[in-house]
This record gives structure tokens, C-alpha cells and sequence, in this order.
């Protein structure tokens, strides 16, 4: 048993709490109080907290963790040998997990057999949702085909399988075959992106209805959550319509300002992965780096306005290809396009719980939780950048096990 006390407490809620203890027994948490007020055990180990910030543990909604570049060959892993990456990944899952974040919701590339070695501790990292991979028609943003239409020359995975699908009956197929490699929610996408192929740009439809809907049926059938790749025009809408889960990226929300109250009434979350986009603008392709300086004044109205709207925003880096380790950057980002430092914790810890499915666990720092805790030696209210890149974190639970001890 441990007793955290004498600590600064952002419950994950929007709860601020000067003078805390926090009871830890075995993987959960089992009280939470003032630290005047506090029981504590005999037996418990004490750490004084004085001084420090407790936060719940981080949680990405859209990283890419098995991604090491947005090269050709480094997308379809021919630079490396395939243990060499595994053990890369490996190294990523590590580095996230001691910068703070305790779960991450993979958006695609990363297998089920991650998670697996997550959770029979053979390697540290965050606990872990997967995806597989984007299922989406051929040509698609989900097909992988060079610019010469050659696709990856090397065997097919039979850990991540191929995500094309085209009509509503292999849509259907697709799904079940994703979950039975393992998948914990299903992802697919209505409309081109900032590095997608010249032609399928962030507002091009390359989705059939009735495929989507197939889709989200047979996902919510199996009881899996459904992430969607839309950045604008008619995908982005048919994306809210049909009733997905969560909008990933949604740049040009303020175009169709009437989807809002339909992502309210539909209980659709926003993950507007900022992060990713400054990585376009600044060393895209071409064609990448002009989409990406186009929608920067569409996605910070977009935020604001669905913030106004009330929909439930959270945080997602859609990270890999440029940098990992640096989660926290989406934090930083929400509150520099308008949301207040507390708004934008809720986002990456209660809500993001809720996002995936697991608000009944983790999320919040609450008597009944799992002991998802971090630590850091600043106030975040103040200046939400110091989380950046584990800056300030000097201690990371998960589960009731200490994995960072830096006090």
C-alpha cells in the first residue's frame, strides 16, 4: 500500500485539490482525500508529494506508434530489419509510457501482439488499443499503393491484414477479419488528408455510403468502437450522419457548422490532432505542406466552434513519422487555439477515458480506479507545456506499479 500525500491534485474531472493524499492499494486506488483528513495506514509506504502536481495518467486517442517515417520505404518497413523495428517499437512504447501517457489508442500499424507483450509486462509501454489498420475502398486513403501503383512487395502480414474493402459486403468481411487479428476498436476514413496522394485532398469523398454504414454496423454488432478519418466536405458529414464514434482530425468542421449539434445529439467525439499538422507544414511534401498552411485558419475554428457547441473534444497526436516521446504536444496545442489549461487536461485524461471506452477504470484519480498516476514538479494550470515531452514528470504509475521514480 502507498499513500501519495501532501500533493497538488487535478483530478482529471475538473476538480483542484490544493492539499491531497492519494491511497494506493495493489492496482487501484482506494481513497482520496484531504491530507488532514486522511486515514493512513501503518503499513503504507508514504511519499510526500509536497510540492509536486498529480494528475491521472495521459492518454493518447490517435497515435501511430509502429510508424517511423513517412517515406515509402519507411512506411512499408524495407529500411530495417523487422526485428530491428519491433524492438524500435518497443523503445517508443517505453519512451510514452515515462513521459506520462498510461494508455494510447494506436490509429493504425501497431499488431495485437504489442498489447499482448503490454500486458504480460515482457516489454513496458502504455496499456494499448489497437486498430490494425484503416479500412477504406481502393484508392482510398487506406490503400497503401505507391505512386507508380505498385503495392508493398513484401508477403502480406497476416498480423495487420490488407484494409481495402470494396461494397458493403467486404466491408463487412473486413471487419470481422481486423477483429479476429485482435482488434480493440475498428478505424476507417471517409476522405483524403494532408499527405494523402495528390487528388485525394482533405474534402474529397472516396467512401460509398452503404459501405460505411456497413462498417459501423458490424463494428457496434461486435461491440467495437468506430474511429473516423475525416478532415471535410462530404465525408466528414456522411462520417456524423452514419454515427461514428469519433471524428479524427475534422479540419474544416466550420465549413458545415449544422454537423455540430448532430455530433452532440450523436455523442461523436472530436480528436482534432493538431500535432500532426505542424509536422506538414514544416517538413511535408509539397503537396502536404501547402493542404496542411490551408486548413490551419479552418482547424482552429473549427475547435472553437465545436468547443461553443459542446462537443466532446479530446486528444489524439495521430503521432509517428516525424517524432515520438511528445504526446503532450496536443495538450499544449488545444490550449493555443483556445481552450483553457484544465478543459484541454480533461481532454487527455476523463474524457479521453470516455473516448475509449474506459472511463469505468482509468481517467480520472478517484477511490475505485486504477492507480494510472503521474507526477509532475509543476503546475500545469499554469504553463501546459511542461508536460511536453515528460519535462516535468518525475514519477508514472500505471496499474499500482511504479514504473518512473525520479523524486
Amino acid at each position: 500500500m502507498i499513500a501519495i500525500t501532501n500533493v497538488r491534485l487535478i483530478d482529471g474531472k475538473g476538480g483542484l485539490f490544493e492539499d491531497a493524499t492519494v491511497i494506493v492499494d495493489g492496482a487501484d486506488i482506494s481513497d482520496v482525500s484531504s491530507t488532514g483528513a486522511a486515514q493512513i495506514p501503518a503499513s503504507a509506504q508514504i511519499i510526500d508529494g509536497n510540492g509536486m502536481t498529480m494528475l491521472p495518467g495521459l492518454i493518447d486517442c490517435h497515435d501511430h506508434l509502429a510508424s517511423m517515417g513517412y517515406g515509402l520505404a519507411d512506411k512499408w518497413g524495407l529500411t530495417e530489419p523487422l526485428s530491428q523495428r519491433h524492438l524500435r517499437i518497443a523503445s517508443v512504447l517505453k519512451q510514452t509510457l515515462e513521459t506520462g501517457y498510461t494508455t494510447v489508442r494506436d490509429g493504425g500499424g501497431l499488431d495485437a501482439g504489442f498489447r499482448m507483450a503490454v500486458d504480460e509486462g515482457l516489454v513496458p509501454g502504455p496499456n494499448l488499443q489497437v486498430v490494425l489498420d484503416i479500412i477504406t475502398p481502393t484508392g482510398g486513403i487506406g490503400d497503401h499503393a505507391s505512386p507508380s501503383g505498385y503495392h508493398h512487395p513484401a508477403p502480406p502480414n497476416p498480423s495487420v491484414p490488407n484494409s481495402v474493402a470494396d461494397g458493403p459486403t467486404a466491408a463487412r468481411a473486413k471487419v470481422r477479419e481486423m477483429i479476429l487479428g485482435g482488434a480493440d476498436a475498428i478505424k476507417t476514413g471517409t476522405t483524403g488528408g494532408a499527405s494523402s496522394r495528390p487528388g485525394l485532398g482533405p474534402k474529397d469523398l472516396h467512401m460509398g455510403r452503404d459501405e460505411l454504414e456497413a462498417i459501423v454496423d458490424e463494428a457496434h454488432a461486435h461491440k467495437k468502437r468506430v474511429m473516423c478519418h475525416a478532415l471535410g466536405g462530404p465525408g466528414l458529414r456522411m462520417a456524423v450522419e452514419v454515427g461514428v464514434d469519433s471524428i479524427e482530425h475534422g479540419t474544416h468542421l466550420d465549413e458545415d457548422p449544422d454537423i455540430l449539434p448532430l455530433m452532440v445529439e450523436n455523442d461523436v467525439f472530436y480528436i482534432p490532432t493538431f500535432s500532426v499538422y505542424i509536422y506538414h507544414r514544416a517538413r511535408g511534401t509539397p503537396h502536404g505542406r501547402a493542404r496542411s498552411e490551408e486548413l490551419l485558419e479552418h482547424h482552429v475554428m473549427s475547435l472553437q466552434m465545436a468547443m461553443e457547441a459542446g462537443v466532446k473534444i479530446v486528444t489524439g497526436t495521430d503521432a509517428g513519422g516525424w517524432v515520438h516521446g511528445n504526446n503532450a504536444q496536443e495538450i499544449s496545442c488545444l490550449v493555443g487555439a483556445g481552450m483553457s489549461p484544465m478543459e484541454a487536461i480533461i481532454s487527455a485524461t476523463g474524457r479521453a477515458a470516455k473516448c475509449l471506452g474506459l472511463d469505468d477504470r482509468i481517467g480520472t484519480v478517484e477511490s475505485g480506479k486504477a492507480a494510472n498516476i503521474i507526477l509532475v514538479d509543476s503546475n500545469p494550470l499554469d504553463d501546459v507545456t511542461t508536460l511536453e515531452e515528460g519535462r516535468s514528470v518525475r514519477f508514472v504509475m500505471k496499474g499500482g506499479e511504479t514504473v518512473v521514480d525520479m523524486l
